[in-house]
């Protein structure tokens, strides 16, 4: 039991992150004390899941999860939703091990929740007022901010930061979001969830944060990753626009569709999502 009464746990994916690991592991069990940390690694060839094992003996807190191959954050972070729900926690969050992500945030995130039943998650993000990021060059801002306003206006989404991977779940949400079914692996699996938490009548909360590029390691976006997540972005558009002849024609071409409802609502913390 924690101070807010939600069992938390927060799921770091990892690779290649030796670097970097020992202080998101410090960061995250700093802000939350009282929460449990799942470290997910994808057989890391620097070491990161030995190093994650030296943490774990040391400190109860922390788990470890291996994985066989690296099969995507999707991959990583549904392996990690599948283990915290077996364990009965009450909130699942997602952190990047790269120094990215402010664990500071993460009490004002888990307030969020525990203030108000109706929320299914909260996102850390870096497009609401308030929020920011450092260190980014201004193409990949411009990047950033376009292909959020671009999923934002093909899937009429009330969320300002729909790509950010800063966030904590309510369990109960994702029991409802047929995790199963989702096989997007890359940039789009965040788009993915937050499609599925509105569907299923969840709402969002926003908490502005501060984004660092981060200072060691080496970063695992790609212009593959990229063009995916534009790619399912565009196919679930055109299937919500077209209702069921798009949906039929994504089925017939093997392409998933995320099932979106005619309308969302949202809010963020300081008023209405926009």
């Amino acid at each position: 039991m924690t101070g807010t009464g939600l069992r938390t746990v927060v799921i770091v994916p990892t690779y290649d992150e030796r670097e970097n690991i020992r202080t998101a592991v410090r960061n995250v069990l700093t802000a939350l004390p009282d929460a449990h940390l799942l470290v997910v690694d994808d057989a890391s060839p620097d070491g990161t899941g030995a190093i994650a094992e030296e943490i774990s003996a040391a400190d109860p807190r922390v788990h470890v999860l291996h994985r066989q191959t690296k099969n995507g954050l999707g991959g990583a972070y549904l392996a990690g939703f599948a283990w915290a729900l077996e364990h009965d926690y009450d909130v699942v969050g997602e952190f990047d091990a790269d120094g990215s992500h402010p664990a500071s945030a993460l009490p004002a995130m888990r307030t969020a929740l525990a203030q108000d039943v109706s929320i299914g998650l909260v996102i850390g993000s870096r497009w609401v007022r308030g929020g920011r990021v450092i260190d980014w060059p201004k193409s990949r801002e411009l990047l950033s901010r376009g292909g959020n306003a671009y999923a934002r206006l093909a899937l009429g989404l009330p969320v300002r930061d729909v790509t950010a991977g800063f966030r904590l779940y309510r369990t109960a949400t994702l029991r409802r979001l047929a995790l199963d079914s989702v096989v997007s692996r890359g940039y789009c699996f965040q788009v993915d969830l937050t499609v599925r938490v509105l569907a299923t009548g969840g709402r969002i909360a926003e908490v502005p944060i501060e984004f660092r590029e981060r200072q060691l390691g080496v970063s695992k976006m790609s212009r593959s990753i990229v063009l995916e997540a534009m790619w399912m972005v565009t196919v679930w558009g055109v299937a919500r626009l077209l209702g069921g002849p798009g949906r039929a024609l994504a089925a017939r071409l093997r392409l998933p569709v995320a099932d979106l409802p005619a309308h969302h609502e949202g809010r963020s913390p300081s008023g209405p999502a926009r």
